[in-house]
């Protein structure tokens, strides 16, 4: 049954789409983040702060293989080009190909908040976040997606979660004093 499975595709002279169970587990880069977390939170200054949090997207955007790399830069590069539904399409792939791929939905939200469509991107970021709890660009997404949804008071707190990790993120001018206290 296997072979007939993979010849398949030569016979129908497709591509079958790769099943969940084909994709490895992404590459485990903890260690690597915590110690760039550490170092953005003692960063002196903004700029030490954006230079270290490019060491972070390069481990976020380090796909479990050569065909998930490929589906999440094609998804970018379709968003980069204002192809919002081509990209969550091709996101998609990745995310059925690489389940517990965090940034595969992260990504994915991006093409949806962009395209203001807030309860996708919002359930994509709630996916990310249980995959990577500290996964700093989806919290300060998530922040964004909750304000574009009305739901300040969560977006608020999602934020400060997101600032305790990098409190040298740019979204930080839209945190709000809390109640009786000055900044």
């Amino acid at each position: 049954m296997r072979s007939f499975l993979a010849s398949l595709p030569l016979l129908l002279g497709t591509t079958l789409p790769a099943l969940a169970s084909d994709c490895p587990a992404a590459t485990d880069h903890s260690v690597e983040l915590d110690g760039i977390i550490a170092e953005i939170q003692s960063a002196p200054d903004e700029m030490t702060a954006r230079r270290l949090s490019n060491g972070l997207w390069e481990l976020w955007t380090d796909a479990p293989d050569a065909q998930a790399q490929d589906l999440l830069g094609r998804g970018m590069a379709l968003r980069e080009q204002y192809a919002f539904l081509e990209s969550r399409e091709v996101l998609t792939d990745l995310i059925e190909y690489c389940p517990d791929y965090a940034e595969g939905y992260n990504q994915r939200a991006f093409s949806s908040f962009l395209r203001r469509d807030f309860d996708s991107a919002l359930w994509d970021l709630d996916r990310a976040l249980e995959i990577n709890p500290r996964h700093v660009a989806a919290l300060s997404g998530r922040a964004l997606t909750l304000m574009g949804l009305g739901r300040d008071e969560e977006a608020q707190a999602t934020l400060r979660a997101a600032l305790e990790l990098n409190p040298w993120l740019s979204e930080r001018s839209l945190l709000k004093e809390p109640p009786g206290q000055d900044i």
